[in-house]
This record gives structure tokens, sequence and C-alpha cells, in this order.
């Protein structure tokens, strides 16, 4: 499917709400969207965001660098070779529930709601009030939220 707005929906991609068993919230979308990525199959209206947007808020989280997330998934032959070098890489304290607060909060502060309220009008949906975080705006974009 394809929306006026946003380009090509990729509906197989992870909530952000969904954890990666360190219990990271968007770890496991970030990851998805590498493996995309180096296939050059991620769609263009999720190209202007990756590395970008929650994939770099995580990283620099983390204190890692987003381009060694896809260097990891390109040069990994399997999802297990992934999660063994992604741990290599990863600091020993991840910190979840300050990040996973961070992500789930995205969008409320003043300057968030400025930039979430421009995101609705973009998309033509100003009246949504349910939608308050900018992970709530993926849930509504990837049709999980109707």
């Amino acid at each position: 499917m394809s929306r006026p707005d946003t380009g090509v929906v990729h509906y197989d991609l992870p909530s952000p709400y969904i954890p990666h068993p360190n219990g990271l919230l968007h770890l496991p979308r970030f990851i998805a969207k590498a493996k995309k990525a180096v296939k050059g199959e991620l769609g263009k209206s999720y190209q202007r965001n990756y590395k970008k947007g929650f994939d770099r808020f995580l990283c620099l989280h983390l204190g890692i660098d987003p381009d060694d997330v896809e260097a990891i998934v390109r040069e990994s032959t399997d999802d297990a070779e992934i999660e063994e070098r992604l741990k290599k890489i990863l600091p020993e304290d991840l910190q979840v529930a300050k990040w996973n607060r961070e992500v789930v909060q995205k969008g409320l502060s003043p300057m968030g709601r400025e930039a979430l309220d421009s995101a609705k009008r973009k998309m033509g949906i100003e009246d949504r009030d349910d939608l308050m975080t900018f992970a709530d705006m993926i849930e509504f974009d990837e049709e999980r939220i109707p």
C-alpha cells in the first residue's frame, strides 16, 4: 500500500513499542529497518528517518554509531549472529527503563508537541488527540492504531 502523505508503508516492521529480548523498545524495529536498507528495500518515506529520529536517539542513548548497527546487519549471516555481534558493541548497562520512558514520551514536551502537531497537519489528522507521541504516529501510519 502507498499513501500520498508518507509513501510506501512497511506493515511488517515491528512496532516501536515491541521490546528487544534485552528490554529496549524500538531496537527490533531499527534492526528490521537495517535489514531492509542493506537489501535496498527500505521505502523512501522510511529512508528520511533511517538512522535518524528514534534510531539515532537509541544509538545516542547506547553510545554506539547507527552505521555500526547497519554494518552488523549487513555482514551477519543470520539473526543469531546479529544478536551476538550487537552484544559486543552494546554497553553493559543498557539503562532500559530510562530509554523506554524516553521513547514512549517523545512528543510530549512543548517542542515535541509542536513537531507532533506539524506532522499531524501534514497527514491531515490534526483532530486526532489520541495520537499523543511519535510512537503513536508510527502506530497510526502502519495501521496498528485505527
